[in-house]
């Protein structure tokens, strides 16, 4: 998939998640791409690695930087006591316009994650997307096993929440894999 083609569903994915509540921060938008990517199957080549919160992309911040140059995406910083959040930019229209199809494949699935996580905190958002990432990483074990690793790798999160966090991530799954046999 071209930079474009992902581009076009980062821009759905952002309108999405704003229409859900999101500030739509770089947190936000890598969040919801890892899960867009690890439980919606949207296949947007992006690598992840375990980052300082929780899954993160260094290409999907290379694309965030290109779609600002290309005026698809632009920055505000709307309120002060925040970090800035992404906003569609002048030619957001236009790409989205070229690649009609993706996005309308790909709509349903932008529309759960931003449906599930677009209310989240970034702590929240940081709990359920490492909860996942071990997951992807331990593939059989136990909820206590996984909430142990994920106050391992992050010892600010308290087992319990992993608990907490790794229940939420299964309703996802469930979910998602609801959507896909539809």
């Amino acid at each position: 998939m071209n930079r474009l083609k992902r581009g076009a569903i980062i821009v759905s994915l952002v309108d999405a998640l704003r229409e859900h509540g999101s500030w739509c921060g770089e947190t936000n938008i890598q969040k919801a791409a890892y899960f867009l990517k690890e439980v919606a199957c949207v296949p947007l080549e992006y690598s992840f690695v375990l980052y300082k919160y929780g899954p993160y992309s260094f290409g999907l911040t290379e694309d965030l930087t290109a779609l600002r140059a290309d005026e698809v995406l632009e920055l505000k910083a709307p309120d002060p006591k925040y970090g800035p959040s992404y906003w569609p930019g002048s030619m957001a229209e236009f790409v989205k316009s070229q690649y009609q199809k993706t996005i309308a494949a790909y709509a349903p699935k932008v529309e759960f994650v931003a449906e599930k996580l677009g209310s989240k905190t970034v702590t929240e958002l940081e709990r359920l997307a490492t909860s996942l990432y071990v997951r992807r990483k331990i593939e059989t074990g136990s909820e206590q096993q996984w909430a142990t690793r994920m106050h391992e790798l992050k010892p600010h999160i308290l087992v319990k929440d992993a608990k907490v966090a790794i229940k939420e991530v299964d309703e996802i799954i469930d979910d998602a894999r609801r959507l896909a046999a539809t």
